[in-house]
Formats: structure tokens, C-alpha cells, sequence
């Protein structure tokens, strides 16, 4: 297939605006960085002397200071606009980041670290939100899968790129992250408009966040949410390198090779998934999504080999790339293009699930066994595709914006 081929494939018949492949740039760009800070992270907080639990915690308090804030963002997008609280978002995790590279104690590397969660939610909010607010209806499901791609591309370069770094300086990475961030920001500053300037929305009110919350696709989006938080960013990252070690009596290795296979697998997906979304809809991407990539997490953890868990991750890659494309448009049909606050609050739903999931599971891990601590991640995917069903039917529309 030709790169003109590509680009009509992802586009269909409306080109996107400017402002999808600048948030697609800004996106990458983040997800390297944060990248390349995941190698180094744990063992720069052990160098001041804490334990396991506490290294940890560091990641832990990002999340937790992104769910804090997430419930301010919405009010702070409405009052000045996505592209400044995008911007001032990224320039906090830089300022974060490098002073998190000069931190005295570990209680200042903790604080400085819950500072860029804070930034982390100001920018991935207003991009979202502004991602939305610029496409038409029946685009909406292939610029969120090539945001995402943006974000999944640069994960999975990131860690090498750390590593490199870290054979010079455990605060190597830290400058690395802090400069690539103003690189975004700056890109952001120069490339999107303000918000409100060149919309097809500026007649359209604001729909009510209650009517929002009692409308069937952001129920299913959010459930879908916190079911991809859990299984995806939490449980997933969290026991699968202990069932390669404990039950499968593999390399540590092993799981680098299993999780880049399932990534490569979902970036190529991300393409098709997002123009299925656009053309067949929403509810059936969602629920297809929904139940195989349940049905994939309960053969990760039913697994007798590498070979069988490679597999399985590779579908539930597959699965993910819909339930990367579909919520995420489902949430901008039920809120309209000003959806600020549904968006952040979209945004909680699945940090809440990347922080309790791995807690919950680890526990049920500890006391009972793996399939049933992958269980729990597999109902509320499957909960999340029952939902789904109560969904309108149909290809979203032009009308739909």
C-alpha cells in the first residue's frame, strides 16, 4: 500500500485539520520522554536510600496527582482555552522533571514528581478535548487512533532511548524529558490556534455534564475506560513480568519481547480499528473490543508458554487499538465538541483504573492466583461491552459535530 493510499485509508473523505497531526507530533513526542524516564525512575529513587515500596511510590504519585487534578481542568479549559492549559501543562512536567533531576532527598524527588502529574493531566485533558473539538463527527474515531499511535510509537522507542542515557547519567534522562517537553510545548504555542478560532462549532452550547453522564455512549466510553486503565496500563505491567518469572520460569527478557510484539500488533491495528470506528460505528468496535480483548486477558493468564502469552498479548494489541479509537470518539459524540469536563472526567475514570488495578490484582495474586486476579480486569471489560449494547447503532454523521 502506498503512503497515498495510507493517508486517504486514515483520513477518508475530509482531510484533518492541522491541528490532529500537530497533537499527533506533541503526542510522540511526550510518550518518548516519558520513555525514556520508566529504566531510570525506580533505581534514582533507591540511590537515596528507600525501599521497594517507596521507589514505587514514585510512579504511583504521578498518577495519583494526575486523578486530583483532572476534576479542574474542564472549568480551566472552558475559562482560557485548550492550547494555553496544554502548553503551561507541558512546561510544569519540564520544569518538574529537571528539578526532579537535582532533588536533595527523596521527599523532594517524590513532591517534584507529583508536580509533572499535575501538568501530565493539564496536557493529555486539553489535548484530547481539543483533538475532538476540531474534526467532524465521523472523523473523530481515526484522529483518536492516530493521537494514540502517536503516544504508542513513542512508548515503545522511549525505553531504549533511556537506557542509552542512563549508561552516561541516572539524570541524563530527566534533561532529556525536561527538553523534549519545552520542544512540545513549543510546537504547541506556534502550531494550534486558540481555542474557540477556526471551529464549526461557535454557535453550539455547551450540552449539561448531567445530561452527559446520563447519555449511553459516555457510560460505555467510561466503563471501557476503566477497564482499559486496569487491564492495559495497570494489571498488565504489573503481573505479567512476574508470570513470566514465577509461573513460566522465564527471563526477565522474555517480557520485552512479549510486550513489543503486542505493541507492534496494536500499532498496526490502530489504523483500521479508527476507520472502522469512523464507518461501521462506535457500539460494534466497542463491543467487539470489548469481548476479545476479555477473552484475550484470560489467555494471557491461562498461558502454559511464552509462545501461547506472546500470542495472546498480540490479540489483546489487536483488541486495544479498538477500545483506543472507539471510546474516545464516543465520549466527543455524547458531549459535542466543547467537552472539556467529560473528557477529564473520561480521563479519571481510567487513571483510577491504571492505580487501583495493580493493587487489587496484586493482592488477589498474593492470596489466590494469577487467572483470578486477571479475572476482575476481564468483567469489567466484559461489563464495558455490555454496555455497549445499549448504545445507538449506526455511523456517526456530520450533524453529530
Amino acid at each position: 500500500m502506498s503512503a497515498v493510499s495510507i493517508r486517504r485509508f486514515l483520513r477518508g473523505r475530509q482531510p484533518f485539520p492541522r491541528s490532529v497531526l500537530v497533537l499527533t507530533a506533541i503526542s510522540f513526542t511526550v510518550a518518548v520522554g516519558f520513555g525514556v524516564m520508566l529504566p531510570v525512575l525506580p533505581v534514582f529513587a533507591r540511590d537515596f536510600g528507600v525501599g521497594p515500596f517507596a521507589a514505587s511510590a514514585v510512579v504511583s504519585a504521578f498518577a495519583f496527582a494526575r486523578l486530583l487534578t483532572a476534576p479542574v481542568i474542564g472549568p480551566l479549559l472552558a475559562r482560557i482555552g485548550e492550547r494555553p492549559v496544554l502548553v503551561a501543562g507541558l512546561l510544569i512536567v519540564a520544569v518538574s522533571s529537571a528539578a526532579a533531576a537535582l532533588a536533595m532527598d527523596y521527599t523532594q524527588f517524590l513532591i517534584f514528581r507529583s508536580l509533572g502529574g499535575i501538568g501530565s493531566a493539564m496536557f493529555t485533558v486539553a489535548g484530547m478535548t481539543l483533538l475532538l473539538a476540531t474534526v467532524q463527527a465521523e472523523q473523530r474515531g481515526r484522529a483518536a487512533s492516530l493521537y494514540q499511535g502517536g503516544f504508542l510509537l513513542g512508548g515503545m522507542g522511549g525505553p531504549a532511548i533511556g537506557g542509552a542515557l542512563a549508561t552516561i547519567s541516572l539524570t541524563a534522562p530527566f534533561y532529556f524529558y525536561a527538553v523534549v517537553l519545552v520542544a512540545a510545548a513549543v510546537i504547541g504555542a506556534v502550531m494550534l490556534r486558540s481555542s474557540g478560532q477556526g471551529r464549526n462549532d461557535d454557535s453550539v452550547e455547551v450540552r449539561p455534564f448531567g445530561d452527559v453522564l446520563r447519555d449511553t455512549r459516555f457510560q460505555a466510553a467510561a466503563m471501557a475506560g476503566l477497564g482499559q486503565g486496569w487491564t492495559s496500563f495497570g494489571v498488565r505491567s504489573a503481573l505479567v513480568p512476574l508470570m513470566v518469572v514465577e509461573v513460566l520460569h522465564g527471563e526477565p527478557s522474555w517480557t520485552a519481547v512479549a510486550f513489543t510484539v503486542s505493541s507492534i500488533a496494536q500499532a498496526i491495528a490502530l489504523g483500521p480499528a479508527g476507520r472502522f470506528v469512523d464507518t461501521v460505528g462506535r457500539k460494534p468496535a466497542m463491543i467487539a473490543g470489548g469481548l476479545v480483548g476479555a477473552a484475550a486477558m484470560a489467555g494471557v493468564s491461562l498461558s502454559p508458554n511464552i509462545w501461547v502469552l506472546t500470542a495472546a498479548l498480540s490479540v489483546y494489541g489487536v483488541a486495544a487499538a479498538f477500545l483506543s479509537a472507539a471510546p474516545a470518539a464516543a465520549v466527543g459524540d455524547a458531549a459535542g465538541a466543547r467537552s472539556g469536563t467529560p473528557v477529564a472526567v473520561f480521563s479519571m475514570v481510567t487513571d483510577l483504573g491504571a492505580i487501583v488495578g495493580p493493587l487489587v490484582a496484586g493482592w488477589i495474586a498474593e492470596h489466590g492466583s494469577y487467572p483470578l486476579a486477571f479475572g476482575v480486569g476481564v468483567g469489567i471489560m466484559l461489563l464495558g461491552a455490555v454496555l455497549a449494547l445499549r448504545m445507538p447503532g449506526g455511523r456517526p454523521s456530520r450533524s453529530a459535530s
